[in-house]
């Protein structure tokens, strides 16, 4: 079986893994953070985060042949679960916004950490994508 490991150029720049693994019809999307291309951390709070990080799982899904609808699962870490479920309404408007409404598998986890210090959430995702 062929595996592709796939770094869009509008994310920014992999160190010591891929943004996405295709090996046949699976893609495994790496986490994402609410990282621009520069390297930073988008300012403001967990609603823009989500923006970010999502968008940026998407352009990683798009990068290697899929599409939205093609998502299985996605894995949310968040550090403050409050302040996510407090801006539910307006999370779930750009998840639709972005992704539409054929809703993977979910899970929310709560973290203590995440990699950059800046970052309030991680979005992480694996998704089946026919055809080459």
């Amino acid at each position: 079986m062929r595996i592709d490991r796939i770094n869009p150029p509008s994310l920014a720049r992999a160190s010591g893994f891929s943004h996405a693994v295709r090996a046949g019809e699976a893609v495994y999307l790496a986490g994402q953070t609410a990282m621009t291309k520069d390297g930073a951390i988008v300012p403001g709070g967990i609603v823009e985060q989500f923006r970010q990080a999502l968008t940026n799982l998407l352009a990683a899904l798009a990068a290697a042949g899929g599409r939205p609808a093609d998502l299985v699962s996605v894995t949310i870490y968040l550090l403050d679960i409050p302040d996510y479920q407090a801006h539910g309404k307006r999370i779930g408007t750009i998840w639709r916004e972005l992704a539409g409404t054929d809703y993977p598998a979910m899970a929310g986890i709560g973290v203590r950490a995440l990699w950059q210090p800046e970052a309030l959430i991680e979005i992480q995702g694996t998704a089946i994508v026919a055809g080459e």
